[in-house]
C-alpha cells in the first residue's frame, strides 16, 4: 500500500464526516476548509483559487466524492513529497473531523482519546483496499494477538468468536466504529489495567504504523572517548536512531542502514557481555544488550531492516500484510478447490449409486428378456414349420405362375422400352423447361433492376417536382411583385401622360404666341423697311432742300428740276451735316432691326426652353 492510498483512506473518513445528510455530497465551503487544512498538514503551498477554478460551473451546489477526487489528486496528492510532512498530523486532522460525528463511546471501560486515535490508525493500516473501509476478522484477530503479546496475556478467543458471529460482521467485516465499540466494551481485555492496555496499543501502533521494528535500551561505545553509555534505540527499515531516554526528545545520532551494512556478534570484553557490532562503510558501532535473547532479537531485527532496504521496501508490516493477504487468498483457493473436490466426490458417489441401481435393473431386465427369448424361440420354431409348409405350397404356385410371368415379361419389356422412350422425351422437356426457368429468373432480375431504376427515377422526379414547385412559388411571387411594379409604372405613366398633354397644350399655346409674335415681327420689319424707304426719300428731299441755289443759276427746263443743282464738295458744311444725319438714321434703323431680331430670338429661345422643360 503506497503513501497515496494511506492518505486517501484517512481523507475518505474526513469527507464522509462532512457529509451530514449522507447524500454522498459535501458543500464547497466545507471542502475549502478541508483542502486548506490538508495544504497545511501536508506542507504544500496554498492554492485558494484552484478549487474555485475546478468547480466554477457549480458555484453553489454540493460536490460528490467523485467530483472532489480529481481536484484532490491534481492539486494536493500529486504535490505530496514523502518526508516533507508528518503522517501522524494528517491522521489527527482526519480523526478530529470523523470522531466528532461518528465516535460516541458508551460503557464503563471507555478508551482514552489518544488510544482510540491509535486504534483508528491501526484499523486504516490493516483495512482492505476497498470502500467503505472494513477489516476482515483475520486481521482483527492478528491485531488483538499483537496487543496480547505486548501485554503478555492470552487472547480470549471465545468472546472474539461471539462478536465475529454477528450477521453484519460475517457479511461485511468490521467497520472502524464496530471495532472501537468492541474494544470499549472491555470483554476482550477483562482484568487488564487501562495503563497496560494503553502501553500495548502505543507499542503496537509504533510497530505497525510507525514502522518501528524494535526499540529499547542498549549500551553503546563512544567513537572518541571510547566510554560506554546507555541509549534508547529505535530501529526502522532504513535507520537506527538513538536517544538519551525513552521519551525520544533528545536525539543523539542516526545510523543509515543500506546493503553495505552488516551485523556481527562480538565476544565479551571490557566488562560488557552480549556484545555485537553494526558495521557501515564509514564506521563500526559497538553495542551491548542486556541478555543473549535481546542480542539475538536486535541482530535479527537489524538484518531484517537491511534486507527490507535492499529489497526497496519501506515497511515490514506492509510486506507482512501483503503476505497474509496472499496466504488468505491461497487458503481461500485451497478451500474452494477442496469444496469442488468434495462436490466432485459426492457427484461420483451419486453416479456410482445410480449406476449400481441401473445395473440391478439391467440384471432384472436380462432375466425377463431370457424368458421372453425362450418363449420367442418356441413360437419362432412353430412359425418356421408353418412357414415351411406354406412355402412349399407357394413354390408350387410359383412354378405355375412362372410360365405366365415369362409371357408377361415379354409384354413388360415392350412396355418398358416405351417407358424409356417416354422418359428420354420427358428429360429433354425438363431441360427445355429449366432453360425457360433460367430465362424467366433472368427476366425477373432485369425487371427488379428496372423497378429499382424506376424507383430511383421517381425519387429524382419527386425531388425535381419539389424544386419546380419552389421555383413556381418564387415565380408567382416575382409575377405579383412585377404586377405591383407594373401597376406603379402604369400610374406613373398616366401621370406623366397627363403632364405631357398639359405640356403639349402649353407648347401649342407657345407656338401660337410665337406665330403671332412672328407676324408682329414681320409687320414691324415691313413697317421698318417702309420707314427706311421713307427716311431715304426724306433724306433725298433734305439733300435737295439743303442745296443752295446760286444767283446766276438757271432752272433747267423740261425734264428735271434738280439738273441745275451743284454737287457739294467736302468743304461744304451743309453736306457734312446731311451725311451725319444719314449716318445717324442708318444706325437707328440697324439698332431697331437688331433689337427686333433679339426679341424674336429671345421668344424663340424661351419657347424652345419651354419645350425642353415640359418632358
Amino acid at each position: 500500500m503506497d503513501l497515496r492510498s494511506e492518505l486517501l483512506k484517512s481523507i475518505w473518513y474526513a469527507f464522509t464526516a462532512l457529509d451530514v445528510e449522507k447524500s454522498g455530497k459535501v458543500s464547497k465551503s466545507q471542502l475549502k476548509v478541508l483542502s486548506h487544512n490538508l495544504y497545511t498538514v501536508l506542507g504544500i503551498p496554498h492554492d485558494p483559487a484552484a478549487l474555485e477554478e475546478h468547480f466554477r460551473d457549480d458555484d453553489d451546489g454540493p460536490v460528490s466524492s467523485q467530483g472532489y477526487m480529481p481536484y484532490l489528486n491534481k492539486y494536493i496528492l500529486d504535490k505530496v513529497v514523502e518526508g516533507m510532512f508528518v503522517k501522524e498530523n494528517v491522521d489527527e486532522l482526519c480523526w478530529t473531523l470523523t470522531a466528532k460525528k461518528n465516535y460516541r463511546p458508551q460503557g464503563k471501560n471507555i478508551l482514552p482519546e489518544k488510544d482510540a486515535f491509535r486504534l483508528w490508525c491501526l484499523f486504516i493500516f490493516l483495512s482492505e483496499d476497498r470502500y467503505p473501509l472494513v477489516m476482515i476478522p483475520d486481521e482483527v484477530e492478528y491485531l488483538l494477538k499483537k496487543f496480547c503479546m505486548a501485554m503478555s496475556v492470552e487472547l480470549n478467543l471465545v468472546e472474539l468468536e461471539d462478536f465475529i458471529s454477528q450477521e453484519s460482521v460475517q457479511q461485511n467485516g468490521f467497520t472502524v466504529w464496530a471495532f472501537l465499540e468492541m474494544m470499549n466494551l472491555g470483554k476482550l481485555t477483562r482484568g487488564i489495567a487501562k495503563e497496560t492496555l494503553s502501553m500495548a496499543i502505543e507499542e503496537v501502533y509504533r510497530e505497525i504504523v510507525g514502522d518501528v521494528l524494535k526499540e529499547g535500551y542498549l549500551w553503546k561505545k563512544g567513537q572518541l572517548r571510547r566510554n560506554w553509555t546507555e541509549r534508547w534505540f529505535t530501529l526502522r527499515p532504513s535507520t537506527l536512531v538513538y536517544f538519551t531516554s525513552e521519551e525520544r526528545k533528545d536525539r543523539k545520532g542516526n545510523i543509515q542502514l543500506d546493503g553495505n551494512c552488516c551485523v556481527e556478534v562480538l565476544p565479551d570484553r571490557d566488562g560488557k557481555r552480549c556484545m555485537f557490532c553494526l558495521k557501515t562503510l564509514t564506521k563500526t558501532y559497538e553495542l551491548s544488550a542486556s541478555d543473549t535473547k535481546q542480542r539475538q532479537e536486535w541482530t535479527t531485527a537489524i538484518q531484517t531492516a537491511i534486507r527490507l532496504h535492499v529489497e526497496g521496501k519501506n515497511s515490514l508490516h506492509k510486506d507482512l500484510k501483503l503476505k497474509r493477504r496472499e496466504q488468505r487468498e491461497q487458503r481461500e483457493k485451497r478451500r474452494e478447490a477442496k469444496e469442488q473436490e468434495l462436490q466432485r466426490l459426492r457427484a461420483l458417489q451419486e453416479e456410482r449409486e445410480r449406476k449400481m441401481a441401473e445395473l440391478e435393473l439391467l440384471k432384472e431386465a436380462q432375466r425377463q428378456a431370457q424368458a421372453l427369448l425362450e418363449q420367442d424361440e418356441l413360437r419362432r420354431r412353430q412359425q418356421h414349420e408353418q412357414l415351411q409348409q406354406a412355402l412349399e405350397i407357394q413354390l408350387k404356385e410359383a412354378e405355375e405362375a412362372r410360365a405366365s410371368m415369362q409371357a408377361e415379361m415379354a409384354l413388360k419389356e415392350a412396355e418398358a422400352e416405351r417407358q424409356r422412350t417416354r422418359i428420354r422425351e420427358l428429360e429433354a422437356m425438363q431441360q427445355r423447361l429449366e432453360e425457360a426457368l433460367q430465362q424467366e429468373i433472368k427476366a425477373r432480375q432485369d425487371e427488379e433492376a428496372f423497378r429499382y431504376a424506376q424507383a430511383r427515377l421517381l425519387a429524382e422526379e419527386e425531388e425535381k417536382m419539389k424544386a419546380l414547385m419552389s421555383l413556381r412559388e418564387e415565380q408567382e411571387e416575382y409575377i405579383q411583385r412585377a404586377q405591383r411594379e407594373k401597376q406603379e409604372l402604369r400610374q406613373e405613366m398616366e401621370s406623366k401622360s397627363r403632364a405631357l398633354e398639359e405640356a403639349q397644350i402649353q407648347l401649342e399655346e407657345v407656338r401660337a404666341n410665337r406665330h403671332r409674335v412672328d407676324q408682329d415681327v414681320v409687320a414691324a420689319q415691313r413697317k421698318l423697311r417702309q420707314a427706311s424707304t421713307n427716311v431715304k426719300h426724306w433724306n433725298v428731299q433734305m439733300n435737295r432742300l439743303m442745296h443752295p441755289i446760286g444767283p446766276g443759276d438757271k432752272r433747267s427746263s423740261g425734264g428735271g428740276s434738280f439738273s441745275s443743282f451743284r454737287i457739294p464738295t467736302q468743304k461744304d458744311p451743309g453736306l457734312r451735316l446731311r451725311q451725319k444725319a444719314d449716318d445717324q438714321n442708318e444706325e437707328s434703323k440697324e439698332n431697331m432691326e437688331s433689337r427686333g431680331g433679339c426679341e424674336s430670338d429671345k421668344r424663340l429661345s424661351q419657347t424652345s426652353n419651354g419645350d425642353m422643360e415640359i418632358p
